[in-house]
């Protein structure tokens, strides 16, 4: 699979198992987040530093654009659809980092993604209406619809999938090729361009989560 866009980049061998390149940069990303978070929130005070200050206005508005979408409380939806943006936003801007790969320019990243967002969607339908009542709305308004219904969840995720590796993958071969072409230089205002690029694709993946979310828990009772 060599030069294929889903060729893997094997960086070293843990035991059998080949460890990526784009997972030794997800890897890093959690543990960058994971020390950042520690340190800076170990002690929260009522009078927030600048640090604090910042992460406050970022949780806050992140709460303030669920609600929008949900309709009711983010909060309980909040640690996963929160920690989701700022993990893409970070996995997307890599690209930037030399010797970086964007764990979502690969399939398995984007892959995994959307299967937690599918598996979250029932989770939180079930959890807020019920087992029994949240699996008869597939049957709705009929049940010759129920094989649509089932159809239409799992290429929805299919989707969220594709959207997002096809734009960051293509980015990365735009860049590739410029950088081959022009050399060094030239390629700085795409570089800017991805930095846009990368923000704006984890706000889509994580605002279409989030209704995915509300038509389990919300919608649907409407």
């Amino acid at each position: 699979m060599e030069g294929s866009p889903l060729a893997v980049d094997i960086v070293f061998q843990l035991g059998s198992v080949p460890i990526s390149r784009a997972v030794v940069t997800t890897w890093a990303i959690m543990a960058v987040l994971f020390v950042f978070l520690s340190i800076a929130l170990r002690r929260p005070v009522a009078k927030a530093g600048p640090v604090q200050a910042a992460l406050e206005i970022v949780v806050t508005t992140i709460a303030a654009q669920l609600r929008e979408i949900l309709g009711r409380d983010p909060w309980p939806f909040l640690p996963l659809l929160g920690s989701l943006f700022i993990f893409l936003v970070l996995a997307n801007l890599a690209a930037i980092l030399p010797g970086a790969t964007p764990p979502t320019g690969h399939i398995e990243t984007p892959a995994a993604l959307a299967l937690i967002v599918f598996l979250s969607v029932h989770f939180f339908g079930i959890r807020a209406r019920g087992g029994w009542q949240y699996l008869r709305h597939y049957a709705e308004p009929n049940l010759f619809l129920l094989p649509l219904n089932i159809l239409s969840e799992l290429t929805r995720t299919f989707s969220l999938m594709i959207r997002l590796f096809g734009n960051m993958m293509s980015h990365e071969f735009v860049i590739a090729i410029v950088v081959f072409l022009a050399g060094l230089l030239v390629p700085i205002p795409f570089l800017l361009l991805g930095i846009l690029i990368g923000i704006i694709q984890a706000y889509i993946f994580t605002v279409l989560a989030t209704v995915y979310i509300a038509a389990a828990v919300g919608a649907v009772e409407a």
